[in-house]
């Protein structure tokens, strides 16, 4: 269990405001020129979702990520994604959270701004001797 997560050259925190690249496979059935000839035509998209990572569980290869996100109408999306997957192109860090609790389950019971609302994290200044 921890509250930080590696992937590829990225490391991320809970808290941290994040955007997924994730691959869809998209099956469209066509019609040919009968009603007998059905075409299946396969496209690959990638789509983006961007959010708050409210939760990092698992250690090792188990590692998943846990990323909430304010849809349209004001309503929460979460979507789990495992570390070790095929199919995530990228991850990168939009904004560095500065939060206290390792899971933030509490943002599910906010509505509005304040379910998006987390402190940035400020680095500190490198000291010069």
């Amino acid at each position: 269990m921890s509250n930080r997560a590696h992937w590829s050259t990225v490391e991320f925190h809970v808290g941290d405001t994040v955007r997924v690249h994730y691959k869809l496979i998209e099956k469209e059935k066509i019609a040919g020129k009968t009603k007998r000839e059905v075409k299946v035509e396969v496209r690959e998209r990638t789509q983006v979702f961007e959010g708050i990572v409210i939760a990092i569980r698992g250690g090792s290869e188990n590692t998943m990520f846990t990323v909430r996100r304010i849809a349209a109408g004001g309503i929460g999306v979460e979507r789990i994604f495992p570390i070790i997957s095929p199919w995530i192109k990228k991850v990168e860090v939009v904004k560095p959270g500065d939060v206290r609790r390792a899971k933030l389950y509490y943002l599910r019971a906010k509505q509005g701004k304040q379910a998006t609302r987390i402190d940035e994290a400020v680095t500190a200044p490198s000291a010069t001797r």
